[in-house]
């Protein structure tokens, strides 16, 4: 874990870390996708209908790779 010194109070943070700890400043190497990430819900929402949209993808070709072994097994 990569960690840095605040520099209002001089204590060890992550880089990842939105706030130090101690003192409450904010942390200026925190991106802005961290941030909305994390409290964003708009932003979970659609995380989570693109994971739909992918796993819906990989079940048709799944099924797709199916379909095809099951009429090469019948017209052999």
């Amino acid at each position: 874990m990569k960690t840095k010194k605040c520099p209002q109070c001089k204590n060890l943070i992550s880089i990842t870390a939105p706030t130090c700890l101690y003192c409450g400043r904010p942390n200026k190497f925190v991106t802005n996708n961290y941030v909305k990430s994390k409290w964003d819900k708009d932003y979970k929402d659609n995380r989570k209908n693109i994971f739909i949209v992918l796993m819906s993808k990989k079940i048709l070709y799944i099924f797709i790779i199916i379909l095809i072994i099951l009429l090469i097994n019948i017209y052999q």
